[in-house]
């Protein structure tokens, strides 16, 4: 079993962690920010109210069949912010983009969205795993949001976390194992031993966790007959670059980029599933994201 420290050793790579937080934070209290830099996660954080999330669960469960019928499974549906206008409004939300400028500043860039929907007794479960592992990115500085779309619960598989693991930056990991039915394809061993124990981030619809990109994270099968639903996405500010054109599928939500390193996609004018033949929306897109892995992105 080969043991791996870098990713990407080739790139030139800043991997330590950094503290985020603006002086005068808007939304998040200072306590909320520094429990944030202390323990590597934040949650839970209300978004929506229970009408706003049932119009998007209903938005959602509309979207999910044309997704299958189109040969995409539930694990697939990456960057859709750029082709449907339902994604690209839940990401660029006034109340997630407010959440996000206290940590991040003024300039906030989607860099990619990801639907991971565990779908009832589907046997998947995620390693433990650092996303900033998977990114070819200059600097570790990705705040990572998931918003519940269904109820999270232990049963049907929420995201654990281990606290202060993103205190000691890149973790050595090895590649899964079949066994390990992995929807990622990097495992760190022995996680417990780099924080405190794991918290289960159980969440209601509407509500929203934060994670830092060094957090050790992971989730079990969904053992229940509710499907699990959320939507990730990862938010950076402009002193991050991209190698790999890693750069192309982002939104800048708030703020300027004087850079220009980062693409800017504008609001869908509809709502088209994309081709899963075409190379740039399919595989590509799949390789761009935090669920498979350096070979092949809760």
């Amino acid at each position: 079993m080969t043991e791996h420290l870098d990713a990407y050793p080739e790139l030139e790579r800043d991997l330590n962690f950094y503290p985020l937080g603006v002086k005068n934070p808007t939304v998040l209290s200072e306590v909320q920010i520094d429990r944030y830099n202390d323990h590597g996660y934040l949650f839970p954080i209300q978004v929506f109210n229970d009408c706003e999330i049932t119009e998007i669960r209903e938005y959602f469960d509309a979207l999910l069949p044309r997704a299958l019928a189109a040969g995409w499974n539930s694990y697939e549906m990456i960057n859709w912010h750029k082709t449907c206008r339902g994604v690209y409004d839940v990401v660029t939300n006034s109340r997630i983009l407010d959440v996000m400028q206290d940590l991040l500043g003024d300039t906030v860039i989607l860099r990619h969205s990801h639907f991971f929907v565990k779908l009832p007794n589907d046997g998947k479960r995620v390693s433990w795993h650092q996303d900033s592992s998977y990114w070819p990115l200059s600097r570790s500085k990705v705040v990572s949001a998931w918003l519940a779309i269904d109820d999270t619960t232990v049963d049907n598989g929420a995201m654990q976390v281990i606290p202060g693991s993103h205190k000691a930056a890149q973790i050595a990991f090895h590649d899964s194992e079949p066994e390990e039915n992995d929807v990622l394809s990097q495992t760190v061993r022995d996680a417990g031993r780099y924080g405190d124990a794991p918290v289960s981030l159980v969440l209601k619809a509407g509500e929203m966790s934060l994670h830092s990109d060094w957090t050790l994270h992971g989730s079990d099968v969904n053992q229940s007959d509710q499907r699990r639903c959320g939507l990730a996405m990862r938010f950076l500010s402009c002193d991050v670059q991209a190698y790999n054109g890693w750069n192309a599928h982002s939104v800048i939500c708030r703020g300027k980029d004087p850079t220009g390193h980062w693409a800017d996609h504008a609001r869908p004018t509809g709502e088209q599933v994309p081709v899963k033949a075409d190379p740039e929306s399919s595989m590509n897109d799949l390789v761009d994201s935090v669920e498979v892995g350096v070979d092949s992105s809760n």
